[in-house]
């Protein structure tokens, strides 16, 4: 009998989350069977149960590697908040590659599509709604973080709770991928997140200087007649 070595184990488990990746994105999560998981890898219904717990621990296990845009884009803000010279720009920049790794990496775009659009919380999938709410109390909370730090440099006052404004800001970046990825030509992803997350900011009272932009001299007024 051969062996199966920790190398062959691993192709097999990746093997298994690829062909779930690809399933899910067609079928959904609730009509793709482990058996049409193991089918399309290449093993058999016993391989998945010797990396997998059920159909969720594999789901979340696909979920976990692929670090989701604004996980990643956050953590990263929330961790450089208070060295950043300007925490606000950090925390824009931030959320601004989250959304251009969303737009133009394939993969991300993908796992990020099943999680939001193919996936149905039922009985079995219990395991999955805890870690979304997991992730998203975790992203709304790294959010908030970097946003104090901007009110305590800025010294300003915000128009609501600090804890609102964050998840305002989560739910409106959350939301415009959402619906980019309901249909990707509907909108450019990149412009109207950037747009939309300066007016947001603005209007919370914080103010937007952006070094990259080039300044142009205001046109000269015409003298009266």
């Amino acid at each position: 009998m051969v062996r199966r070595t920790k190398a062959d184990a691993l192709v097999t488990r990746n093997s298994l989350l690829d062909a779930a990746e690809h399933l899910f994105q067609v079928h959904g999560v609730s009509r793709t069977s482990l058996n049409d998981i193991a089918t399309a890898a290449g093993t058999t219904r016993g391989a998945i149960y010797w990396h997998f717990k059920d159909k969720a621990d594999l789901f979340n296990a696909m979920m976990e590697r692929v670090t989701m845009p604004l996980e990643g884009a956050l953590a990263c803000a929330a961790g450089k908040a208070e060295a950043a010279d300007n925490p606000l720009l950090s925390l824009r920049d931030s959320m601004m590659n989250a959304l251009k790794q969303t737009a133009n990496d394939e993969q991300t775009r993908r796992v990020f599509e099943v999680a939001t659009h193919k996936v149905e919380y039922v009985s079995e999938m219990q395991a999955v709604r805890e870690r979304h709410l997991r992730v998203r109390n975790q992203c709304v909370a790294m959010t908030e973080k970097a946003l104090r730090e901007v009110v305590r440099r800025e010294a300003i006052k915000l128009p609501m709770p600090l804890h609102t404004a964050a998840l305002g800001l989560h739910v409106i970046m959350d939301g415009l991928i959402q619906n980019w990825l309901l249909d990707p030509q509907a909108f450019d992803l990149v412009k109207s997140g950037r747009h939309t997350m300066d007016a947001y900011l603005a209007g919370l009272g914080f103010s937007l200087p952006d070094a990259r932009a080039p300044r142009h001299a205001a046109p000269a007024r015409a003298m009266p007649a």
